[in-house]
């Protein structure tokens, strides 16, 4: 009977989290999807849900339809996916690097991204994929390069991936190839350069449904490894040495958090620009909501990071109407100061 009483409540407290990770997964989920259905309702033009769905109208003569569908709704699913990637990259980073203040653009992956999109902007490299432009194909394949170098001077000892120079590595190259950037504007034409200035503000602007068609597999694969980390993520979080102890391969876990992260951020980045401060806004104020557990954490900053990239689109797209500001300019108003909130708040 002392035996059984003892016992007892782990199946309580693991029933207990099961139910909390599924309240987490549908709430924040449905506001993902909640922002992503009524994101395109607002702009410039007005338009009437109800009309929008009205199947005795054809869709060539419905132009709320089109404008829905064709016009604003892909640009509130990529900002969905761009938000959802960044804040699940963050969280992950965060718990791997055990650094409260690491984003996904630690490591060297935006600058590389951004690199490769100057490059194909300025040289008019005639890349493509699936029907993408040159300018997110040459943004993730940069992207890709950044991750292989910070892997390769990550791994050079013999003791593994070194945290601490991944961080040295990822800050070294954000300053060499923010370097190459600015030389490249400099030569290139002043439209060259005004057109990639605004892609490095971040433009969800994606114009049609296949470069979002493009990046759902990179960021699928990457949400596939971040599905089995969650525990290991929790343990890691008390040191490696701490977590090696309690069975977790932290050599592979390491190896996966940083690639799948790596992956993910770049597929964002060739979708949507640079957009910054995700990373690090969402994943604190999910923490502040539901806790420090990743198995929370992680489902609850992929639901919001999705819904507030979408809503700050629109306060993009409407606070200056009919002009619209770059979405990275939003997240960095808002992010800025959040930024700073944390440094004060961590001393």
């Amino acid at each position: 009977m002392a035996v059984s009483a003892l016992t007892a409540p782990a199946p309580v407290a693991r029933r207990d989290l099961r139910r909390r990770v599924w309240l987490v997964q549908l709430g924040f989920g449905g506001l993902a999807v909640l922002a992503c259905l009524t994101a395109p309702l607002v702009g410039s033009t007005a338009i009437d849900f109800r009309q929008v769905f009205d199947p005795t109208i054809p869709f060539a003569d419905n132009v709320d339809a089109q404008i829905f569908f064709i016009l604003r709704l892909p640009r509130a699913i990529a900002g969905a996916l761009v938000g959802a990637s960044l804040a699940a990259a963050g969280v992950v980073l965060q718990a791997m690097l055990r650094n409260p203040l690491a984003t996904p653009f630690t490591l060297g992956v935006s600058a590389g991204a951004s690199l490769g999109a100057m490059l194909a902007i300025t040289l008019g490299l005639p890349l493509g994929m699936l029907g993408v432009l040159g300018g997110p194909v040459a943004s993730l394949v940069g992207a890709l390069g950044a991750m292989a170098i910070v892997y390769f001077l990550a791994t050079m000892r013999r003791e593994g991936l070194s945290t601490n120079v991944l961080l040295l590595a990822g800050v070294t190259l954000n300053s060499l190839f923010s370097a190459i950037i600015l030389f490249v504007q400099f030569l290139a034409d002043p439209l060259q350069t005004f057109q990639a200035v605004r892609w490095v503000m971040g433009n969800l602007d994606v114009g049609s449904y296949s470069p979002i068609l493009s990046a759902i597999p990179l960021m699928g694969i990457g949400f596939v490894v971040f599905a089995r980390l969650p525990r290991a993520l929790n343990l890691l979080t008390l040191g490696a040495d701490s977590a090696a102890t309690r069975g977790v391969d932290v050599l592979r876990t390491q190896r996966l958090a940083f690639l799948s992260a790596s992956l993910v951020t770049g597929a964002a980045v060739a979708l949507g620009g640079p957009i910054g401060f995700i990373g690090i806004i969402i994943p604190h104020l999910v923490r502040l909501l539901v806790g420090a557990d990743h198995r929370l954490v992680l489902p609850a900053s992929t639901g919001l990071g999705a819904a507030f990239l979408v809503m700050c689109d629109v306060g993009a797209r409407t606070l200056l109407s009919p002009m619209e500001l770059p979405v990275g300019i939003i997240t960095a108003m808002l992010g800025g100061p959040f930024f700073l909130w944390l440094l004060v708040r961590s001393r």
